[in-house]
């Protein structure tokens, strides 16, 4: 049975409120990454110009990777806020903070115009996208989770992460197009501009959707529970995040481990390797993308809605074995240089990760208390993108530059496949748990110094 703080939103209610999340989300996606794509394909001639070709493409994803970094930040700054404020307000703010940088490097002089001064602007610009990225991802999956109840959580969570094949979607698809229509100078000279500028666009129409939904009930009655002992110090939410919930942070972030490398190595070095190893065309390396990142769409909502049915960790076991096994499969079709052999490699990758990726949000909400939920979500998926889907594109490059080959690759995302195997497996099970339930901790105890207890699904255990 579900609480009342839990109980189904209306219909509609609840659909504009995974609109308004999945609009959010495709936008910093398509502008985190439409910066890897553009980073791959032409950044390493326009702002390191003086490098040898490969050597140029490992600056220019450096400059990426660097954004990644800015993401354990952004987690720890939103999520305080995040779990202080509210939801909404941190959302707001981390959309136009990422739509802004992205405008930005659509305006950008290149290394032509003002020598080494344009990396340096890039590098900024990037750190501020992964800053506001690092902060969006866990407002955006709670508002979502703590809006709907825990018999479907898994399929409605699952709709933000949808945003991250549609932002590749939408920005390998304008890529392709203005490489499609102009020549190589022109894309070079002038075309690679046009997707950061109409972010602009895409930012204002996310803002007017966002800002028309309502703060999550989850969050307001923890909130208001909160004002009735505010005369009691509340310890900071990292605070009590490390103190009570640091196997979960350390769950969450194995977790992501295959998650993040797979996913970069399938849509970002993929463009590398296709057109240098496999001597694929960019235009077809590019088209291979865009058609497997639509049918990614469409699975993330199944593999959502199947934890639902037989739990997040199965469904997550099967993806990371399924990814780990894929490699080799995944690199000899792709060697094959035939566009039907690459649209299946990286439909089956991506199809694969959806398992991973699709019960995540519901997976990592569930297993943090709702006044510590955003940092305890944020900080676990952000840091370990530090150490996964950061340097992987760097990683992947560096070894195909040192052997030539791409069995070190498939290696390096195998050994990721058992870390995430290992954090899954020692989980317990988050299905039925209802968010409302709160954490038996002292900062958590109600007035009289009794810990609080709500009343929770079968089979849950206290958040």
């Amino acid at each position: 049975m579900s609480s009342p703080a839990t109980a189904p939103p209306a219909p509609n209610n609840l659909k504009r409120i995974v609109a308004a999340s999945l609009i959010g989300t495709t936008i910093e996606w398509y502008d985190f990454f439409l910066y890897g794509s553009a980073a791959a394909l032409v950044f390493n001639k326009l702002f390191f110009p003086d490098s040898d070709p490969l050597v140029g493409t490992l600056l220019s994803f450096l400059t990426y990777a660097v954004g990644f970094a800015a993401r354990p930040l952004g987690a720890l700054v939103f999520g305080h806020y995040g779990d202080r404020l509210g939801r909404k307000k941190l959302l707001v703010l981390s959309l136009l903070m990422m739509g802004g940088a992205t405008f930005a490097i659509g305006l950008l002089p290149t290394h032509a115009t003002i020598g080494t001064a344009a990396p340096v602007l890039l590098t900024v610009l990037r750190l501020v996208q992964g800053f506001a990225l690092g902060g969006e991802w866990g407002g955006a999956v709670l508002l979502v989770s703590e809006h709907g109840d825990a018999r479907r959580r898994g399929f409605w969570a699952s709709w933000p992460q949808t945003g991250a094949p549609a932002g590749q979607l939408l920005a390998t698809g304008v890529l392709s197009l203005l490489t499609a229509v102009l020549s190589d100078t022109a894309f070079n000279s002038w075309g690679w501009r046009i997707p950061f500028l109409l972010s602009g666009v895409l930012v204002m129409v996310g803002l007017w959707i966002r800002l028309s939904v309502d703060e999550s009930p989850v969050f307001k009655k923890a909130l208001a529970k909160a004002e009735t002992r505010k005369a009691k110090a509340e310890p900071m939410p990292l605070v009590s995040v490390l103190r009570h919930h640091w196997r979960d942070v350390l769950i969450a972030m194995g977790a992501r481990m295959a998650e993040n490398i797979s996913y970069y190595v399938i849509t970002a070095f993929i463009l590398v390797y296709a057109t240098t190893a496999a001597d694929v065309s960019k235009q077809t390396a590019l088209n291979a993308v865009l058609i497997a990142s639509a049918v990614h769409f469409a699975v993330i909502p199944v593999w959502g809605a199947l934890s639902d049915r037989i739990g997040r960790r199965p469904v997550y076991l099967l993806g990371a074995a399924g990814v780990g096994l894929w490699m080799f499969p995944f690199f000899t079709l792709i060697d094959s240089g035939s566009f039907g052999a690459l649209l299946l490699a990286v439909t089956v990758g991506l199809v694969l990760h959806g398992a991973m990726y699709a019960p995540q949000a519901a997976f990592f909400s569930e297993m943090f208390a709702t006044r510590v939920r955003y940092s305890g979500a944020s900080i676990g998926a952000q840091f370990a993108s530090v150490a996964a889907g950061a340097p992987a594109p760097l990683i992947a490059t560096a070894l195909l530059s040192a052997y030539d080959s791409s069995t070190p690759i498939s290696l390096y995302v195998i050994a990721s496949a058992v870390l995430t195997l290992i954090a899954v497996g020692v989980a317990k099970e988050t299905r039925n748990r209802d968010l409302a339930d709160v954490a038996a901790s002292p900062e958590d105890a109600d007035p009289d110094g009794t810990a609080a207890t709500a009343s929770r699904a079968p089979g849950a255990r206290a958040l």
